[in-house]
């Protein structure tokens, strides 16, 4: 297992940054309506509960963040994580279970479509995330990191990434360290763009999120 060495590349970081805050802010307007009509199914479905859901996350070189997404499970999902974890259906620092009991009715359908993760445009705006890295980690998954997964946090973390296009919930936790690492030895404007294709692809059927 080699160690990566991140080289700063100027031209890049600024094409991938300016690139973002125009497709984050294309996404959230011409999302606006279908993401309001979510907002609302969200709040009929549970009107005690937020309609967003925030949570701590690590980005790049280690530091915490918040980051949004629709909520998609019970309000007290949190605190039923811990009476679940033996069920857990991928090894390794990451928790996946595709008949979670915590997931509501209208979490199941922006859950399979991904329409949970799109308040992330405003993660991006705010320079947290990029629309294109590895996807930001949970500080309970990183306390279990060894020195080698922890080079994922190198770069700024993604919306969609290498392995969400390259099998997605059916590749081991090591796999998508693996294809993280090897985006971030490869990354380029080109290749962020296939990325973006090759998930909005996906998207239209979207048969493996859960």
């Amino acid at each position: 297992m080699s160690t990566i060495v991140v080289k700063e590349r100027k031209a890049y970081s600024y094409s991938k940054r300016l690139f973002d805050i125009i497709g984050a802010s294309c996404g959230l307007l011409v999302l606006s309506i279908p993401l309001l009509i979510i907002a609302i199914l969200i709040k009929l479905e549970d009107p005690k509960g937020s309609v967003f859901f925030s949570q701590k996350r690590i980005g790049k070189n280690g530091e915490e963040f918040d980051m949004y997404k629709f909520r998609s499970m019970v309000s007290d999902a949190e605190e039923r994580l811990a009476e679940l974890l033996a069920q857990n259906e991928i090894d390794g620092a990451m928790f996946k279970m595709k008949d979670d009991p915590r997931i509501t009715k209208i979490g199941k359908f922006i859950r399979k479509t991904s329409i949970d993760e799109f308040p992330q445009f405003f993660n991006i705006l705010i320079g947290d995330m990029s629309l294109v890295g590895p996807r930001p980690p949970l500080p309970r998954e990183v306390e279990v990191y060894t020195n080698y997964d922890r080079q994922r946090l190198l770069v700024t973390p993604g919306c969609t990434g290498l392995w969400q296009v390259s099998g997605r919930n059916h590749l081991s936790f090591h796999q998508m360290v693996e294809l993280d690492l090897q985006y971030i030895e490869q990354r380029s404007f080109m290749f962020d763009l296939t990325i973006i294709f090759r998930t909005v692809f996906l998207l239209v059927g979207s048969k493996d999120a859960y």
